[in-house]
């Protein structure tokens, strides 16, 4: 087994990162099942820490936050400070910006096309149901107070157009 981690057993045997621990040694050093165990939980927990960060890199080069007008510090430099600021109500991704970019998008997608724009506001719907789904569930309060403003921009525009909004819930 290969522990990848520092590992004090109960014992007071320490194993430092990456040695194999072999049947002879398990011997040896007396380890117990639990001992053994825990060996084998830190090592899959830390390989699956190493997939996870692979495969949150990747997701995160087909995004750029540049795309979205995004140029501060990358996220993953961010003190909690800093990314409580830029939640806040007047923040990069607070309510009031994120719902702004949400609506725009659409209105500006669709200009005059009542079609387009009702269209738009079904997608908006279908990708936020999308989203909890992914979630698991519920999602943070934020999202559904930021969508809500923004399905209000949206409504507002197909009103000045002339149309009829029935649905306006999240």
């Amino acid at each position: 087994m290969n522990l990848n981690a520092t590992y004090s057993s109960t014992s007071g045997t320490t194993y430092s990162a990456k040695s194999a621990v072999t049947l002879s040694e398990v011997q040896e050093k007396g380890l117990s099942a639990k001992e053994i165990v825990n060996g084998y939980i830190t090592q899959y927990m830390e390989e699956a820490l190493l997939e996870a960060k692979k495969s949150f890199s990747t997701q995160a080069d087909t995004f750029r936050l540049a795309d979205i007008g995004y140029t501060g510090k990358p996220l993953s430099e961010l003190s909690q400070s800093e990314a409580a600021e830029l939640v806040s109500e007047d923040g990069f991704f607070g309510i009031a910006q994120t719902s702004e970019r949400i609506a725009n998008f659409v209105i500006g997608g669709a200009g005059d096309d009542m079609q387009k724009l009702q269209a738009g506001r079904e997608g908006m719907l279908r990708g936020f149901a999308e989203a909890e789904q992914m979630w698991g569930g519920k999602l943070p309060e934020i999202s559904y107070t930021t969508m809500q403003k923004a399905l209000e921009s949206v409504d507002a525009r197909i009103k000045e157009l002339g149309g009829n909004v029935l649905d306006t819930s999240v």
